[in-house]
């Protein structure tokens, strides 16, 4: 099974990160606003990043990482500017 972690653009321009462990199916959620909580009161969403992870523990750890992120950086991220995503994520304090 593939696990997945997942960055979202909002309306408001914010950013949204999540793992999952259906990708489809989860911005789907999303999308129809059925997910509660941060995006359902900033409708539409767009997926602007996604990475397949091997765990679900290694697809947690990349969405609390990215969460304390500095918007630059997730910005970097969205862009491919983060070569070695894996190295950062695991690597940084």
């Amino acid at each position: 099974m593939a696990f997945w972690a997942y960055l979202l653009r909002c309306a408001d321009g914010s950013y949204y990160a999540g793992h999952t462990d259906d990708l489809d199916k989860r911005i789907g959620e999303h999308v129809a606003g059925v997910c509660g909580g941060y995006t359902v009161t900033r409708l539409p969403v767009e997926l602007v990043w996604s990475q397949a992870c091997a765990t679900r523990i290694e697809a947690l750890t990349f969405e609390r990482r990215i969460k304390g992120w500095s918007r630059a950086k997730k910005e970097a991220l969205i862009k491919g500017a983060l070569l070695n995503f894996k190295w950062v994520v695991l690597h940084e304090g």
